[in-house]
């Protein structure tokens, strides 16, 4: 019959439990990533989407109506999206606007939005 080993034991000599074991386990040294700064994983997704390729930081200078017809565009000549165009559209758009989160000022927010609303009627949707 195998005898515990000291180390499995405690002070008073009963087992110690797994949870005891791992209490005391040193935390691993965090390991960073290859790129140089990981919070722009965001924008890296926009730029190389295999989705559908979009104009330059549309998203950035145009206005709503110029959004729409640029996603419309796109999403339409693209033919590696899974959805639909109006689909693989509304997902980039929601996708900028999501990740942007608090630092969207709320004139960006609101001409993004009505982009959305222009790119329903693009497509034929209800608003």
């Amino acid at each position: 019959m195998a005898i515990a080993s000291k180390s499995n034991r405690s002070s008073n000599g009963k087992r110690k439990t797994t949870r005891q074991k791992h209490a005391r386990a040193k935390p691993k040294p965090k390991q960073h990533s290859s790129r140089s700064n990981p919070k722009r994983w965001s924008h890296h997704v926009i730029e190389t989407s295999d989705a559908m390729d979009i104009e330059h930081e549309i998203f950035k200078e145009g206005s709503a109506q110029e959004i729409a017809d640029s996603l419309k565009k796109s999403s339409t000549r693209s033919n590696r999206r899974k959805g639909t165009p109006f689909q693989s559209a509304m997902s980039m758009l929601n996708f900028y606007i999501n990740r942007a989160g608090r630092n969207l000022p709320k004139s960006r927010r609101t001409t993004l939005d009505n982009a959305k609303k222009r790119l329903r009627e693009a497509f034929g949707r209800k608003p």
